[in-house]
This record gives structure tokens, sequence and C-alpha cells, in this order.
């Protein structure tokens, strides 16, 4: 797999915002079958930056329903990369 097919996008919620500013961790929705190596890789090459630790979360599928009928929303797999020291990464442009 390509870098590019490993990393899908960022997630920017308010509880991954605050993780970036205060541990230096940036969250991404990461392809189903990416493990922990392929996402240190992929993020390496795409941002140019020194990853020190990557954590891996299945999000399970949920139930919606609109009146009378119901049906899924597919679940995602996130990963939470923890920068090093010195390396940071910019998601959004302020303005």
């Amino acid at each position: 797999m390509a870098a590019r097919d490993i990393i899908i996008r960022p997630i920017v919620t308010e509880k991954s915002l605050k993780n970036q500013e205060d541990d230096n961790k940036v969250t991404f929705e990461v392809a189903k079958g990416a493990n922990k190596t392929a996402v240190k890789l992929a993020v390496e090459e795409i941002f140019n930056v020194k990853v020190e630790k990557v954590n891996i979360v299945n999000t399970p599928d949920k139930r919606k329903r609109l009146g009378r009928y119901v049906g899924t929303v597919g679940g995602i797999r996130k990963a939470v990369v923890k920068l090093a020291d010195g390396y940071s990464i910019n998601l959004y442009t302020e303005g």
C-alpha cells in the first residue's frame, strides 16, 4: 500500500485539537488493513516528521434509523500518532 492509501484523512475534533496542543498527538482516519508500522512510515513519509508512538482504535458500526427504516453507519479505524519533540503538523490554515 502507498502512503497516501494508508492515511485517509485527519480527524479534527475538539478532543483531537486539545491532544495536538497539549501532548503533540495527531489523529488520522486510516485504512482498515493498516498496522502501526505502516501508519508510522506513512506519516513520516507524507509530513516529514519523526513519529514516536502510534495507537490504533477500531470504532464499531452504529445503528441509525429514520422513521421505520433502520440502517448502519460503518465504523472507522483511527490512529493517534505521537510526534517526537520538535516536530509538528499543521492540519488547518488559520484565517
